[in-house]
């Protein structure tokens, strides 16, 4: 085995200008995988972090049937008290489960007595919801978020759009009015408390108020939780975690449901193009290694014909010929991945040097491009297994050639 190695190694330098070529252009696409990889990989994690950090969370408890009509924010399918327990009790005995915060969602009209705007509120517990979307405070200007506070009893924090629409600013007076469960109109007058800059673009309207101020304003008795948003510890396993909740709430007397973040959010379709388009990248990367390992180890096959019809004529069996023209090419595939792998690190590590800023929507995004250590083993694994099986035709053809035959062959 060890002179077999040798014998290939040395017959890919016996051509130095094709092997060069061939080579470059594998590490070429070795090169465009882990790069576009490390870029995408960290453009969908830093979009799906702002999104479950700043609004939704990882995944969401909505009464069953809520979701299906969830754009009409109805408020007749909330939890009841007991339903609510039942299903803090079941997240309290998670132990994958960090943090919870209950809501209540609900449309309203905003007016500053000279104009009025429609709004979507959440109701929540300020202490709670900031354990669970660690990073809402970021988007909120005002001080009580500076204190650890964004929204107290009496304030409510504003959509950004709608306070340029509106012309407000923080300390103004403004009225609520929406229409609970039972078709009761009521006003609540609030004092803007924040401005939260928008995640989902020019068009977002969503705002927040203190749980007892929508307790209030759609007259309940007790709270009654529209949804719950909830933080797992390892974003990784977040699949696991729903699996199990899932299974908690599968019971037919269950009258909860669990929904990922993918499941609410249309900027999932985005993340599911990116893993399409890193996959076309890879197929690019197939294509290029088999064409290219194909193309070279082809020409090399027929270029020593002789030479093949002596080393058979002298005594070697055809399985040692077949592995030579195998090796040569996975040598080949090998040295090229090397060096790829070698660019393409170094391109990334200067990408974090200089980092991209850029705006997608009204989300600011700061990319720190990295690969996982797997991806770069699996494009590895890509490499290596096309370059054998590009060379096992060629390979194949000189084993079966007949000593005769090929000595004769001009």
């Amino acid at each position: 085995m060890k002179n077999l190695i040798k014998i290939a190694v040395r017959n890919l330098f016996r051509y130095k200008r094709r092997t060069l070529l061939t080579s470059s252009l594998i590490a070429f696409g070795v090169v465009l995988v882990i790069v576009f990889g490390g870029l995408a990989i960290s453009f969908k994690t830093q979009m799906v972090g702002v999104i479950t950090n700043t609004s939704l969370g990882d995944l969401q408890i909505h009464k069953k049937g809520y979701v299906e009509s969830i754009d009409n924010l109805p408020l007749n399918l909330s939890l009841s008290d007991s339903e609510y327990t039942a299903v803090e009790q079941v997240l309290q005995a998670t132990p994958e489960v960090e943090a919870y915060s209950p809501r209540i969602k609900f449309g309203a009209m905003i007016s500053n007595y000279a104009q009025t705007s429609n709004i979507r509120l959440s109701a929540v517990r300020p202490e709670m919801e900031q354990r669970t979307v660690t990073d809402l405070v970021r988007r909120i200007k005002t001080t009580g978020a500076a204190q650890g506070e964004f929204v107290k009893p009496g304030e409510i924090v504003v959509p950004e759009n709608l306070v340029k629409g509106l012309g407000l600013k923080i300390g103004d007076e403004i009225v609520l009015i929406a229409t609970n469960k039972e078709g009761s109109v009521n006003a609540l007058p609030v004092r803007i408390g924040g401005v939260v800059e928008a995640v989902l673009g020019p068009t977002g309207k969503d705002g927040y108020i203190h749980f007892s101020d929508a307790m209030i304003l759609l007259r309940m008795d007790r709270p009654e939780v529209i949804e719950i948003a909830v933080k797992v510890k390892d974003f990784a396993k977040l699949g696991s975690v729903s699996g199990s909740l899932k299974k908690a709430f599968s019971a037919p007397r269950s009258a909860a449901e669990v929904h990922t973040w993918d499941q609410l959010s249309p900027f999932a379709s985005i993340a599911r193009i990116v893993d399409l388009l890193i996959m076309v990248v890879k197929f690019i990367l197939i294509s290029i290694v088999l064409v290219s390992i194909l193309n070279i180890m082809t020409m090399s096959v027929f270029e020593r014909v002789s030479e093949i019809g002596t080393i058979a004529a002298i005594g070697t069996p055809p399985r040692r010929i077949l592995m030579m023209f195998l090796i040569e090419g996975f040598s080949m595939g090998l040295l090229s991945t090397a060096v790829g792998v070698g660019v393409g690190l170094g391109i990334i590590w200067i990408l974090n040097l200089t980092r991209i800023d850029f705006t997608f929507g009204q989300m600011h995004i700061s990319l720190a491009p990295s690969i996982p250590a797997g991806e770069v083993l699996l494009t590895v694994a890509i490499v290596m297994l096309v370059s054998l099986l590009a060379s096992l035709h060629p390979a194949a053809k000189a084993a079966r050639m007949e000593p005769v035959d090929a000595l004769g062959h001009v």
